[in-house]
C-alpha cells in the first residue's frame, strides 16, 4: 500500500491553524482578563477588611457611649471620673498575631445651647483612632447627657 499527499489535505491543515498574531492576539486578551481579576479581588479583599475595621470602630464608640448612660449625672460631672483616653486591640482572626489598635478619648465638655436648662446638660464626645494601610482614620460619636435623663431610670 503506498501513502500519497494531497495537496487538498496539506492546504485544508494550514487553514486550520493560528497563525503566530492571532496567537499573540488572545494571549493579550488573556493577559488583561486574569489581571482585571486580581485587581478586582484585591479590591475587594481590601474593602471588606477596611468594613471591618470600620465595624469594629462603631463597636468600640456603642460600647462607650453605653458606659456613659449609666453612669449618674455627679460621675459625669466629675472631673477625671471617666477615663479620658483609652485603647482597644482588634484581632480579626485567631491566627493573625498583630492585632489592630484602636486609641480613643471621651470628651464631656457643657452642651454649647444657650437655654435655661444647659448648666443641666452636657455634651459627650467618643472619638477612635487607628491606622490602616498607613492612612490614619478616625470616626466620631457625640450625644447629650442631661441631669434628669434616661441614667435615673435605672436605679
Amino acid at each position: 500500500m503506498r501513502l500519497t499527499t494531497h495537496n487538498k489535505t496539506n492546504s485544508a491543515l494550514a487553514r486550520a491553524a493560528f497563525s503566530l498574531s492571532e496567537i499573540l492576539v488572545a494571549l493579550a486578551i488573556g493577559s488583561v482578563v486574569f489581571v482585571s481579576l486580581y485587581s478586582g479581588l484585591s479590591t475587594g479583599f481590601a474593602i471588606v477588611q477596611l468594613a471591618r475595621e470600620n465595624l469594629r470602630a462603631t463597636q468600640i464608640l456603642q460600647e462607650k457611649m453605653e458606659t456613659i448612660r449609666l453612669y449618674t449625672w455627679d460621675q459625669i460631672s466629675t472631673a477625671g471620673f471617666i477615663p479620658t483616653n483609652f485603647i482597644d486591640v482588634f484581632y480579626s482572626s485567631t491566627q493573625y498575631s498583630g492585632g489592630l489598635t484602636y486609641t480613643g478619648s471621651v470628651t464631656i465638655v457643657a452642651a454649647p445651647i444657650s437655654e435655661s436648662y444647659s448648666s443641666d446638660l452636657k455634651m459627650v464626645t467618643v472619638q477612635v483612632t487607628w491606622e490602616s494601610a498607613n492612612v490614619l482614620r478616625t470616626r466620631e460619636m457625640k450625644t447629650f447627657v442631661s441631669r434628669y435623663g434616661l441614667q435615673n431610670y435605672i436605679y
